[in-house]
């Protein structure tokens, strides 16, 4: 057993905890691959989302966008209204590791671009995400990351020591975002590897 090197770890949400995609809702609304491809590319676009992240309120974004595109009207509003069914479910072998870091006493926070509306939704929809000891969402204190601010919020306000914080991020973005702060931070690949990457710095998980 190496010696322990961290007191916390830290989890992204969507792509480590949650199987989110808005392909999945828009799969069904918008049978055409094509035509799908151009509205989730052109109209309802990850930078128009992402600012839903930053705190923006869906009920604007969604009036304002769809003043744009008004014969997208109904495909617009669903990116709101049937946002749940961009979830597909929660990563199982990853909540297992949440759930036994826990067990063995290892605080845990959530650190996520989200919006703090669909938070809630998600909060409801999926009980694990209510389990942390914190959270830190970017819809909630209107900065995202890769910002600097976002890291060290979850730093200040939950007293933490960033060498001995893990964090655990898909995007290598969000990571190299972490590190910059001090964070011991790895890039996501898959339950099985994060499994890993905490043995290795001294957690008895299995």
């Amino acid at each position: 057993m190496s010696e322990r090197t961290i007191d916390a770890v830290v989890f992204d949400i969507g792509g480590v905890l949650l199987d989110w995609s808005p392909t999945y809702l828009y799969a069904e609304l918008i049978p055409d691959e094509e035509q799908r491809t151009h509205f989730l590319t052109n109209v309802a676009t990850p930078a128009w989302n992402h600012q839903q992240d930053e705190g923006r309120p869906w009920a604007e974004a969604v009036a304002e966008l769809t003043s744009l595109h008004p014969e997208h009207a109904e495909w617009i509003e669903a990116y709101d209204t049937g946002w749940l069914k961009m979830v597909k479910g929660v990563f199982d072998d990853t909540a297992a590791v949440v759930t036994e870091l826990q067990s063995l006493g290892v605080p845990t926070y959530a650190l996520t671009n989200f919006s703090g509306e669909k938070w809630e939704v998600a909060k409801e929809a999926f009980p694990i995400l209510t389990r942390f000891d914190g959270e830190v969402v970017s819809g909630v204190e209107q900065t995202v990351k890769p910002d600097e601010k976002i890291y060290r919020i979850l730093i200040d306000r939950f007293g933490l020591d960033p060498a001995r914080t893990f964090y655990t991020d898909d995007m290598a973005y969000n990571v190299d975002g972490a590190r910059a702060v001090g964070l011991d931070a790895e890039v996501f690949t898959g339950a099985a590897d994060l499994r890993t990457q905490l043995r290795e710095r001294g957690l008895p998980l299995q």
